[in-house]
């Protein structure tokens, strides 16, 4: 059972949401990391000669001078992107991520997250099989995204995965996050792995949610280099 209320004014904005749509730069930004996550597979399993791959070294050194910026600071992405933009598990500007396709199914108090991935060769672990480590990142994202729906989002306290058993590349997997429980500043949530009906692996987490104040603290502190000074 929940102690947190409708209207209860303990709600604020979850990580998840886009308050603005995408500007044409954004979206320019969206196809460049497309590319470049196609990069980053094809030169990992490339079978190309020397010549071939010095030659694309040479382009992927004029491309960086296009886009590099002298300017820029240490977590400065964070206060410019949104996190559904610069998450390295679903984020479209982040060509580390996957990405996560992430969804939201049913209504009230029956919601639960959905997210969709295909990994490749570049997340391999065991030969054929995604590395756990991903596997447990999707379930932090997952169960993250879930707990948001509470109102009342926090961060990350305890997460736990049971591996049922070798999570298969190249095929669609089927991430499924659900709250289970709120006790205080407590957001319990509950989730499973499937390929197609085949259960992978199982997680359960605990977040601990942040009064606004403390969490607007936090992301106006990040912006303006607090949380980067070495002191």
């Amino acid at each position: 059972m929940s102690d947190l209320e409708p209207g209860s004014g303990l709600s604020f904005p979850s990580f998840h949401e886009r308050a603005e749509q995408m500007s044409q730069l954004d979206l320019a930004r969206v196809e460049l990391t497309n590319q470049m996550r196609d990069l980053i597979r094809d030169a990992f399993i490339t079978k190309a000669g020397l010549e071939a791959v010095q030659k694309a070294t040479d382009l992927v050194a004029l491309a960086l001078e296009q886009v590099r910026s002298n300017e820029r600071k240490p977590g400065e992405a964070e206060s410019q992107m949104i996190f559904l933009d610069r998450s390295p598990l679903m984020g479209v500007m982040n060509s580390l991520s996957m990405p996560l396709v992430m969804n939201i199914e049913g209504t009230g108090e029956n919601r639960s997250i959905v997210g969709r991935a295909v990994f490749t060769e570049p997340y391999e672990g065991p030969p054929g099989h995604v590395h756990g480590g991903y596997v447990a990142a999707g379930f932090d994202e997952v169960l993250g995204m879930a707990q948001s729906l509470s109102g009342r989002p926090g961060l990350t306290g305890e997460l736990s995965v049971t591996y049922r058993r070798p999570t298969p590349l190249f095929v669609e997997l089927v991430f499924r996050g659900v709250v289970t429980e709120i006790v205080g500043r407590k957001i319990f949530t509950r989730g499973t792995l499937h390929h197609g009906d085949i259960l992978c692996a199982e997680s359960t987490g605990l977040f601990l949610s942040m009064k606004p104040e403390v969490m607007g603290r936090l992301f106006r502190d990040h912006q303006h280099g607090a949380l980067n000074d070495p002191q």
